[in-house]
């Protein structure tokens, strides 16, 4: 065969863009009180319970009984995204990425509803007549994986699945509302799936769990999210080995912790002013490309204190 061959040799391509492994969109906002909103912040007012008392005999005053209202305050945050597409580019690539670009950016948008949705569970809600009382994550809102002996957060367990499930039970959290768990991949396969002596219903449960199975154990639904925060913010906090309260006790926070947390479906709320929107259009100021944007407008908050708690767990 002719030496001379090769320059007969044509370089194949594929019309198709692949995407790289990435969090496709939100996880989290499925999982909460979803509400729209007009204006840059808004009030979600809030009912308290309140008490029956006892007649006190016959043709008595009817007693005044005030019900508590209370209100949390969102303001909305701004997001966008945007590239430019050349028609040069287009001939060059021989396909148009157009599509594949907007796709991106909507699933950015996504995890960006999942950052802002795990920023304001984690930090200050915003109470009061005018919105400007700050209601901080207390210690009594906080749940340190534990073992009953370890001085430091272990990895989730199942010890402290029933921990968590007894702090909602407690707080007399309607069971007919829905139950989630934000947790990294390691705690469940360093964490559960790692502990020696489970019962065996609670080790299939789990292998099911990891195997794609199931989704739910002990009454809460599980979110994968590899975006939680860090618990660097609570490294010198103390808490007790025996029972993972935190406040006080042997045991130490300390570095390497990140913040997992369960919740009532509505004990969060997600509040849109503009849910994701997406356009392309051609731009003359930049030689007539294409421009793929998207943008949106999102506030969260944490709604109730007692449909919320914090797991500290060791990553």
């Amino acid at each position: 065969m002719s030496s001379e061959i090769t320059t007969a040799f044509v370089k194949q391509f594929n019309n198709m863009l692949f995407h790289l492994s990435q969090q496709k969109g939100s996880r989290l906002e499925p999982a909460v009180r979803n509400e729209s909103q007009r204006g840059e912040s808004q009030f979600f007012e809030r009912l308290g319970p309140v008490a029956a008392v006892k007649r006190t005999g016959r043709h008595s005053d009817t007693p005044q009984i005030d019900t508590p209202h209370s209100r949390r305050r969102v303001t909305l945050v701004d997001y966008e995204w945007a590239d430019l597409i050349d028609d040069q580019d287009k001939i060059r690539m021989l396909i148009d990425p157009a599509s594949d670009y907007l796709q991106a950016a909507v699933w950015a948008l996504g995890r960006a509803k999942d950052d802002e949705i795990i920023e304001k569970a984690n930090g200050n809600a915003y109470a009061g007549k005018e919105g400007g009382t700050i209601v901080a994550v207390s210690n009594s809102e906080r749940l340190v994986a534990h073992d009953g002996s370890t001085t430091a957060p272990i990895k989730l367990n199942v010890k402290t699945l029933r921990a968590a499930k007894k702090y909602f039970d407690q707080n007399e959290v309607d069971p007919s509302i829905k139950r989630c768990m934000a947790i990294s991949s390691a705690q469940v396969q360093d964490g559960l799936l790692a502990e020696d002596e489970l019962t065996s219903s609670d080790y299939n449960t789990v292998k099911a769990l990891v195997g794609g199975e199931v989704d739910s154990f002990m009454g809460f639904k599980f979110i994968q999210l590899e975006r939680l925060d860090n618990a660097d913010d609570l490294s010198a906090v103390n808490f007790a080995p025996a029972d993972g309260s935190v406040g006080a006790g042997g045991g130490t926070i300390g570095s390497s912790a990140i913040k997992c947390f369960a919740w009532a479906q509505d004990g969060l709320l997600l509040s849109k002013g503009e849910d994701i929107l997406t356009r392309i259009e051609e731009r003359a100021d930049k030689s007539f490309s294409n421009q793929v944007y998207a943008r949106m407008s999102i506030g969260s908050t944490r709604m109730e204190e007692s449909k919320y708690l914090e797991i500290i767990c060791a990553e």
